[in-house]
């Protein structure tokens, strides 16, 4: 179990850190938000496919959004679960931003539940 904690926080900081860079505006004409294909959309119509492909996926590799950056880690071999996703979005850390305030709550837990749906964990 301690292990695993310690696994967690080593993967925690790496996204912080890998991530210093998201965020910017992604001026890709839609290519990405198109990409995605499994949407991941809250009871107030945030779509979590749509937010990570947007705020996320100029950083991270998820292949479910046919994204492949690599400032931040990759996500389909981290296979963070919601919780985590949730916390890191909102508070950031490290070299990663936090979101908190930048996309409302109901994006925030829409890209969390998108990123653990499709990576697995």
């Amino acid at each position: 179990m301690r292990s695993r904690v310690w696994i967690i926080a080593v993967v925690l900081a790496l996204l912080v850190v890998a991530a210093a860079g998201c965020g910017g505006d992604d001026d890709d004409g839609g290519a990405a938000t198109t990409a995605a294909t499994t949407a991941e959309t809250t009871e107030d119509g945030a779509d979590g496919a749509a937010v990570f492909t947007s705020s996320c996926g100029s950083c991270h590799t998820l292949e479910a959004a046919g994204t492949s950056g690599s400032t931040g880690p990759n996500l389909d071999e981290l296979m963070p679960d919601e919780a985590t996703v949730e916390a890191q979005v909102r508070s950031g850390g490290g070299g990663m931003p936090a979101f908190e305030g930048q996309l409302s709550d109901a994006e925030i837990e829409a890209v969390a539940a998108y990123v653990a749906d499709s990576a697995g964990s």
